[in-house]
Order: structure tokens, then sequence, then C-alpha cells
């Protein structure tokens, strides 16, 4: 009944409206009790009663005595008083002493609560002694049985509400983190799906877009002296766009690349290379080493988008007229290297990465490398080409992922 008691709950609220109902149930006792025996305070003994009951129900009405200790503490002092008055006009008056035990133990600090019952006990044991003219251990024993069982019973509860409340931050506790997990690992899928978006994009459409690009300015510097040379030009470059919107259809519904379809990998960075030496003034040349073994999807498509961005770069960047790749298959890992005899480059000097003048082409080739758990070498120096190679680990359990989205 105060901020310091369990909340109530609707057992403890039955619990309260049981501890009432026996409260005036035990008054109403003992003034039926001296009428009925034809007592002679048996007036008196009703007015007291009546008295106790009244004060007793002004308590769980008063909203004072339910927020503050002290405001309880008189109200208990007030209840208490009426009650020795009645417990000194009837020996009946001890059994409230019952339910006094619990509203002093609820409503009181621990120690206060503790003198509070034994004083009530005490009362109640002299009260009955003088009401009898005598006095024996027997009339101790009830109230003390009592008090014993009303201090095991509320600081059980107690204990068990404290318990409970502890149980309840927990879970709270867990909930919120939970909550708070499933928001990180929301945004890390978010952030995740971002970055393979940014690099099948820079690796298939934007490349796409660039060489049609180059396609183009290439017809336009043939007009009009060499039509023929314009057309092809332009052929090439609608067939550039036609393999690009293949590849954003594909890439849309998020199946493996066309290139791969039907063919091995092999077969795909070899045509990639015709289809490159077709359309750019470029040679280049495919090479197999080692025994071809069948890879897990992710493995192909990083390898495929890999040589994609690199024969890109070197067409667009480079101004080499030739680039070797070779697919090496070295028992534990396979590898393909990506050689041109470009202008080159120092590494150690990139430009930052801009959205006009591009420049994510090597990190995305990194952040596959690394996702697969391989290495990515670059050489390169000014004036004498650039040599690339990416390795990937064939361990066992890459046999068992699954097939990674391109």
């Amino acid at each position: 009944m105060n901020t310091t008691a369990p909340a109530l709950t609707p057992t403890t609220r039955a619990l309260a409206w049981c501890l009432h109902l026996l409260v005036i149930g035990l008054l109403a006792l003992a003034a039926g009790r001296a009428v009925a025996d034809g007592r002679p305070r048996a007036g008196w003994v009703v007015a007291a009663a009546t008295v106790c009951g009244l004060v007793y129900t002004a308590g769980p009405l008063l909203p004072r005595v339910s927020r503050s200790r002290p405001a309880a503490a008189l109200w208990l002092a007030a209840v208490g008083a009426v009650w020795l008055l009645l417990l000194a006009l009837s020996a009946d008056a001890v059994w409230v002493a019952f339910p006094l035990y619990f509203l002093e133990l609820h409503l009181l600090a621990r120690r206060a609560g503790l003198a509070a019952v034994a004083a009530t006990g005490l009362a109640a044991v002299a009260g009955f002694a003088a009401h009898q003219g005598t006095f024996s251990a027997a009339m101790a024993i009830g109230p003390a049985l009592g008090a014993a069982v009303a201090v095991a019973v509320v600081w059980g509860y107690q204990a068990l509400y404290l318990e409970s409340e502890q149980r309840r931050h927990l879970i709270e506790e867990l909930t919120t983190t939970r909550a708070d997990l499933a928001a990180a690992q929301h945004t890390a899928g978010v952030l995740s799906e971002r970055e393979r978006l940014a690099r099948e994009i820079h690796d298939t459409l934007a490349q796409g877009l660039s060489s049609i690009q180059l396609l183009l300015r290439a017809a336009e510097r043939a007009l009009p002296g060499t039509p023929d040379s314009a057309a092809r030009y332009v052929d090439q470059a609608r067939q550039a766009a036609v393999d690009n919107l293949a590849e954003a259809r594909r890439f849309v519904a998020a199946l493996a690349p066309p290139a791969l379809e039907g063919t091995t990998l092999a077969g795909a960075l070899e045509r990639l290379c015709a289809t490159t030496s077709t359309r750019h003034r470029i040679t280049a040349r495919f090479h197999l080493t080692g025994d071809p073994l069948p890879l897990p999807t992710a493995h192909e498509v990083a390898l495929l988008r890999i040589t994609q961005s690199a024969l890109g770069n070197t067409v667009r960047h480079a101004k080499a007229t030739a680039a070797e790749v070779t697919l090496s298959y070295l028992g534990d890992h396979v590898a393909v290297d990506i050689v041109d005899d470009g202008r080159g480059f120092d590494p150690h000097h990139l430009p930052v990465p801009d959205p006009e003048a591009g420049g994510f082409g090597l990190a995305a080739m990194r952040a596959r490398v690394h996702g697969l758990g391989g290495t990515l070498i670059i050489e390169s120096t000014p004036g004498h080409g650039t040599a690339l190679a990416a390795q990937l680990p064939l361990t066992p359990s890459a046999w068992n992922e699954p097939e990674a989205r391109p």
C-alpha cells in the first residue's frame, strides 16, 4: 500500500480484499458474541468494534496512506489504538492481532514491522491473560505462532517478488538487446547488400556502358570517311547494349551471370577475351593451365567479375595493345592472372574514388577476393604494363557453401 511495497497485481488485490474481509469479519465476530452472550459492556464492545472498523476502512480509501510510509504508520497507530480499546473490552479482539501482523509487516520497514508485530503479540497475550485472570504458556503460543507465520509468509512473498522483478528486468534487457542486435544485423545486411550491388553494377553495367561509349566514339571518328567501319562499331555497341540488358535483368532477378550459363568458367573467360578483342583495339588472349575442376558458384562469379573489371580498366585507361588472361588450377587454389602491356600506374598512389571519374574497380576486386578468403596482388610500374593476380582457396568447406548471388 505504499510506494516501496510490491505493485498490485490481480493476485495481490485478491489477497488484500481477503485481508480486509478478515479484519471486518473478526470485528463483527467480537461485537456479535458480546451481544449474543449478553455481556454487561456489550454496547461498548459494539461501539469500539464499529470505530475500529471505520478507522480501518479509511486506510485503503485515503490515497496518502497508500503513497506515504509515515502516513501509513499513523494510520496503523490509530487502528492499533482502537484495537487496544476493543481488546480491553473483549477477549475476542485477540483474533484481530493476526491480520494486524500482515498489515504491519507490509506497510512498515523491516525492523519497524518486526517491532510492531512483537508489540502487537505481547498486547494480545496480555489482554487475553487479563480477561482470563491468569497466564499460561499456552496463551502465548497462539499469538506467537501467528506472528511467526505472518513473518514467514510476508518475507517469503517479498523475496519472491524481488526475484520476479529481477527476472522481469532481465527479460526486458534481453528483449532490448535482441531488438538492438536485430537492428544491427539489419543494418549490416543493408550495408553488405549495398556493397554487393555496388560491385555488381561496377563490374557489369558500368563496364558495359563504358564499352558502348568507346564504341560509339570510334564510330563517330570513322564518320564520314569510313561508313562501313562506323556501322561495324555501331553494331558492336548495339550488341553490347543487348548483353548488358541481359546482365541487368539477371542481376535484378539475382541469378547467375549469363556468361556462365551453359558453359564453364574457362569458356566464359575465353568468350570474354574474344568479345573484348572484337569490340576494342586490343588483343586479349586466354590461357588455361592445370586440370579444370568444378568450382563453387561464388568462386566462378568472383573470378569472372574480376576479369571483366580488369579488362575494362585495361581498355579504358591502360592504352594497351595486348592482354593475357590465364586461369590456373593449382590443386588447393584457383587463380586468374591478367597481364597487359599498357602504360601502367603506381599502385601506391591511386586516385581517390569519385562518382564522376570512377576508381572503384580495385576496391571492388579486393572486397570480392577477401570475402572468399583469397588474395589479390597488383604489380604495375608506370610505362611497363600491369599484372593482376587473384587467387582463391579451394578448401573443403568451399564445396558446401550456398551459391552466392551475383
